[in-house]
């Protein structure tokens, strides 16, 4: 099905299940410990051994020798494979580095070699007797020193300028030039990169935990340098990526090494302190930000300029791109920057690009709104557009920001903020913060599959994931409603290679993609369910499990009686996305309490109020937001990896020192989502919220904080040593 034109009315529309707060269906399933995650199955071809993998100890240099005689020799071991043995190793499409280290080192803990033992503490012992000597380069680690010669970025990232932004930021009769830095940050997900693999024949079966199945077995063909019709990746539950898990990782390679090595399955979990640097993170940023106005609030200059670092051949992170659209402004720039650096790989981490550019932008948009003596709320209000700002001529497909913070503040009694350091409750300095949220929405095509069996169980089929989202619940949702059976009817399988291709989980595409392109399959069953039952031309209604055309009527599952029905069909999108410029929007409002003799901060309440097209299962959607701001709370306050900048490696890399958000840290949060459907989008006229409950958070965080205090702090986290020795001058 191709979708070039908005959508109409259709079966959706009844919203008979769709839209309603649902429970999520694969629930029973998890808390009773049914549900098998990627290290957890069974179904496998012989007794599984266990890996254990080995990082380098160097951020870069060359392995002059490595000695594994030891390791080989010790109790249990199977097999011990390293760059040596382990065959032509190739790079796969979204990987920056390699993922098996060896001569070349690229960064810390890059693996270099997996033990395979009969158990994991046999081959995590064995792994500590590999003797390994390196010959240590020196790197660039340090984003600051590196950032006077960075270059800027090219194709999609490099920099836009419309107007005349330096004569109009010059003539400014209130101007703001500030800079803002943001660290270096992990997605400490629940679950650990964990994979099991195993080889029958030339065929490679891997159990995974990868939000992009297709993409995840792509890669690995590639990295193996196998066909790609030889390689399933079954992936059915996912404890959180966060966007870690978007691309191939180490320990599906080096599990597939070792089961290759071993001759029969292998499991390999990446321990928690290697995760942060063996994989991925979101890189830190520094970040310029000049806003020039009229003395009425009226932004006649805007601009935005961040840089970020990577491995050679990596990308930036794209924390300009909500500034090109977020507000409006005739004269405006943006650049980013791209440095190399010999750190671990810089990636996707949840709302890439606007999660850290909102959370310089909306502190400079507060602090410009104090320059001005004017409402933060009002003058996000006054600057608002409906029009791509860039490129006028180009709406947006529903924007309601003005709405979104309208509403917020009064339900969240803006109306009561005081001026800094005026609210104390004891010990405590109270105050109020407001940030807008922005994510744009993204569009994948996406297929899948349906069944419809002789007893009216209709079966869905698709290799989407769910990581935690209610992915299994929205499917079951538009199939039930598509079909009008109950949700007891419908079967959802997600997460197997063998499956049709789906949109995968990441980029807050996930829900509204994969449902379109269910959607799609679904209509084609109906269309296959009236040509077998015969009812003839007209328009036809499925309810209770019947169809009715006309006057005429019949259960659905008689169609299937001489045996199964089965289509598939996908979803394509056409170029509305490009007529229209397609976006959520929200609004972030935070009290905070600083202990005004320690500094520390408390968050009291929160509330996000969400514009994002129609919400698919409000159940889902709020849990969803609500881990958002939870984690947009931990990178304003706690969340950062430090750098050791002599050797060029991240220090806290596990949950004792890489410190986050637990429910106890905040008493009170409020979703609000609007009443809204986009029919520019697809036909379930929806978007996606997973990223933008996280967009603005930060910065919300760090308004109340000054709101309370009268100190501004512009690098995160907010930390009680970046403001405890200026409280003084405001108590």
């Amino acid at each position: 099905m191709k979708f070039d034109t908005p959508a109409g009315t259709n079966p959706i529309d009844r919203m008979k299940v769709v839209g309603k707060p649902t429970t999520r269906i694969d629930g029973p399933l998890k808390v009773t410990g049914h549900a098998p995650y990627a290290y957890e199955h069974q179904e496998l071809p012989g007794k599984p051994a266990y890996g254990y993998v080995v990082g380098s100890a160097v951020a870069k240099g060359t392995i002059r020798s490595m000695d594994t005689s030891r390791a080989e020799r010790a109790p249990g071991v199977v097999a011990v494979v390293t760059h040596r043995n382990a065959g032509k190793i190739a790079k796969g499409n979204f990987n920056t580095a390699m993922l098996l280290g060896g001569p070349k080192i690229q960064h810390y803990h890059q693996a270099i070699a997996v033990v395979v033992a009969e158990t994991f503490e046999q081959a995590r012992s064995a792994a500590a007797l590999i003797d390994v000597d390196y010959a240590r380069d020196g790197g660039a680690f340090d984003l600051a020193a590196a950032k006077v010669d960075a270059p800027d970025a090219t194709g999609s990232d490099a920099p836009t300028a419309v107007g005349d932004f330096a004569g109009a930021f010059a003539a400014a009769p209130v101007q703001l030039d500030q800079m803002y830095t943001t660290p270096d940050q992990s997605h400490a997900m629940m679950e650990p990169h964990a994979t099991i693999a195993a080889w029958e024949g030339d065929k490679l079966t891997v159990w995974s935990a990868n939000q992009m199945v297709a993409w995840g077995a792509g890669d690995l063909a590639r990295t193996l340098q196998i066909p790609p019709e030889n390689v399933r990746l079954i992936a059915p539950y996912i404890g959180g990526g966060f966007g870690g898990k978007l691309f191939l990782r180490s320990d599906v390679l080096m599990a597939s090494l070792g089961a290759k090595a071993a001759k029969r399955p292998v499991k390999v979990a990446l321990p928690r302190p290697f995760m942060g640097n063996n994989t991925t993170h979101r890189p830190a940023t520094i970040q310029r930000i000049r806003l020039g106005a009229t003395k009425d609030g009226k932004l006649t200059a805007i601009g935005h300029e961040s840089w970020s670092g990577d491995l050679e051949g990596g990308g930036p992170e794209s924390a300009t791109q909500q500034t090109k659209l977020l507000y409006a402004g005739a004269n405006r720039m943006t650049a980013l920057r791209l440095a190399v650096l010999d750190l671990p790989e810089a990636n996707a981490m949840r709302a890439p690009g606007e999660a850290p550019g909102l959370m310089a932008l909306e502190i400079a948009v507060d602090e410009l709104a104090e320059k001005l003596g004017m409402d933060p709320v009002k003058l996000r209000v006054i600057n608002d557009t409906q029009v791509d700002p860039e490129k006028p001529e180009r709406p947006f497909s529903q924007r309601n920001l003005v709405r979104c913070l309208e509403e917020g503040a009064e339900r969240f009694g803006w109306a009561r903020r005081k001026a800094p350091g005026q609210v104390q409750d004891g010990r405590w300095l109270i105050g109020m913060g407001v940030a807008a949220a922005f994510r744009n929405n993204l569009n994948m095509k996406s297929g899948a599959r349906v069944r419809l069996s002789p007893s009216g169980q209709v079966t869905v089929e698709t290799d989407m994931t769910d990581i935690g989202t209610g992915t299994y619940t929205i499917m079951a949702q538009t199939a039930a409603e598509m079909l009008g059976v109950p949700l007891a009817k419908v079967t959802v399988k997600l997460g197997d290679s063998s499956f049709p291709v789906s949109a995968g989980s990441g980029g807050q595409w996930g829900a509204n993609s994969s449902t379109a392109g269910l959607y799609a399959a679904c209509v084609k069953l109906r269309e296959a369910i009236v040509s077998k039952l015969g009812l003839g031309p007209g328009e036809a209604v499925f309810e209770n499990g019947q169809v009715h055309v006309g006057n005429r009527v019949a259960d659905i599952a008689a169609a299937a009686k001489g045996g199964e029905i089965v289509v598939e069909d996908s979803i394509e999108f056409g170029d509305l996305g490009k007529k229209f410029q397609q976006s959520t929007f929200g609004a972030h409002f935070v009290e905070v309490a600083v202990d005004r003799y320690t500094g520390e901060t408390r968050v009291r309440r929160m509330l996000a109020v969400c514009a994002a097209g129609r919400i698919l299962n409000p159940t889902a959607a709020r849990s969803q937001v609500i881990g958002a701001m939870t984690m947009g709370v931990g990178g304003a306050l706690m969340e950062e990896l430090a750098v050791d900048k002599r050797f060029g490696f991240f220090v806290n890399h596990d949950l004792a020192g890489y410190e986050v958000p637990v429910h106890a840290d905040i008493p009170h949060q409020e979703v609000v989502f609007l009443d809204e459907a986009d029919d520019k989008v697809s036909p379930m006229k929806a978007k996606g919220v997973g990223e933008l409950g996280l967009c603005g958070v930060g910065a919300a965080v760090a308004n109340a904080i000054y709101n309370a205090t009268g100190v501004r702090v512009r690098d995160y986290p907010i930390t009680l040593d970046k403001h405890l020795d200026k409280l003084g001058e405001v108590v």
